[in-house]
């Protein structure tokens, strides 16, 4: 937790950016790291990095990630890959060495496909809705602390897509995360324009209908620069879905300076990685989050607002098997 304390005491929440329900905190601090490594998308885009299934008959929990060059590749919690037998999430984050082959852990985010659309994986794009993503993390969370590894709560994500597609009247064919997307691109498009990067920014502290949901930091600003976009609509996706007229107050800087006060006084616990590395997991009474820390560099980090008590993340928990269940999807 040192690490992460270290890296958060220094960041500056600067002047508040607001659209529609929306409002971002953008985080300022000096560049802790240089980038030294690759994120995933500029790896495929390079063709340096190739993800397929993990055979011909296919796992949906795990992929086969082979990093063809000699640089790290930086894998972000919650990036979608599209392709291959069905579309994915990645599980957690990962820094993977150059030049290695390794499998990691993913969960299927198009429940209705099970038929080979591509040989490999390309990037999405897009990241897992905030909301969606919390819950994820926090299934990943109980699985290690369980000995299983990074695993999700599979059954829970194609509940939640279903439910999101349904409250936002989208009809998808496959039941794909990225039709969500693709329904309201238009006006996620004007979220962006409504939002823009500063100098000096690193992360984010996102609030929706007056309340703070997560917190988005990444160890220098040419990463965060790179993730910017995704977020942005990974989180505008959840405002154009919330229901609540009754909140339409202002969100002050004190909540979001709050909101990094109590991710401070977490309690963390530190877990092997599949990479370089470690991945640390931590908590407070109100916060919930985990980082990829590399030595003493923090490479990402993200933090939600816990949800309610009653809400169990161990429900329906491993209700999927290693390899294609007999559900019919």
């Amino acid at each position: 937790m040192e690490q992460i304390k270290s890296f958060l005491e220094i960041a500056k929440v600067a002047r508040k950016q607001v659209h529609q329900k929306l409002t971002i905190f953008p985080l300022l601090a000096p560049d802790g790291i240089e980038p030294d490594y690759l994120t995933l998308e500029q790896a495929l885009d390079q063709n340096l990095i190739q993800i397929t299934e993990l055979d011909a008959e296919g796992s949906v929990p795990e992929l086969k990630l082979k990093n063809l060059g000699k640089k790290s590749v930086l894998i972000i919690e919650g990036e979608e890959l599209v392709g291959a037998k069905q579309d994915r999430i990645v599980n957690s984050s990962f820094l993977i060495a150059g030049k290695t082959e390794v499998v990691i852990p993913v969960s299927c985010v198009e429940q209705g496909r099970w038929s080979y659309r591509s040989k490999a994986f390309t990037s999405g794009k897009k990241m897992m809705p905030a909301s969606l993503r919390r819950e994820h993390q926090e299934d990943v969370k109980f699985s290690l602390k369980q000995g299983r590894g990074y695993q999700s709560d599979q059954s829970r994500i194609w509940d939640n897509i279903s439910e999101k597609s349904a409250r936002m009247s989208v009809e998808s064919p496959t039941h794909a995360m990225a039709d969500v997307f693709d329904s309201y691109e238009d006006t996620l498009s004007e979220f962006l324009s409504k939002f823009q990067l500063i100098e000096w920014q690193v992360g984010a502290v996102f609030a929706i209908d007056g309340q703070i949901l997560g917190l988005e930091v990444f160890g220098c600003h040419d990463t965060f620069k790179r993730f910017f976009d995704k977020l942005v609509k990974s989180y505008a996706l959840d405002a154009l879905d919330s229901r609540d007229t009754s909140r339409k107050e202002s969100v002050p800087p004190d909540k979001a300076r709050r909101f990094i006060a109590s991710a401070l006084k977490s309690k963390g616990e530190r877990h092997p990685s599949i990479g370089l590395g470690e991945n640390v997991t931590f908590e407070s009474r109100t916060v919930s989050g985990a980082a990829l820390a590399e030595g003493e560099r923090i490479l990402c980090l993200s933090a939600f607002r816990k949800e309610k008590k009653g809400n169990s993340h161990k429900v329906g928990f491993n209700r999927f098997s290693r390899r294609r269940s007999q559900r019919i999807y």
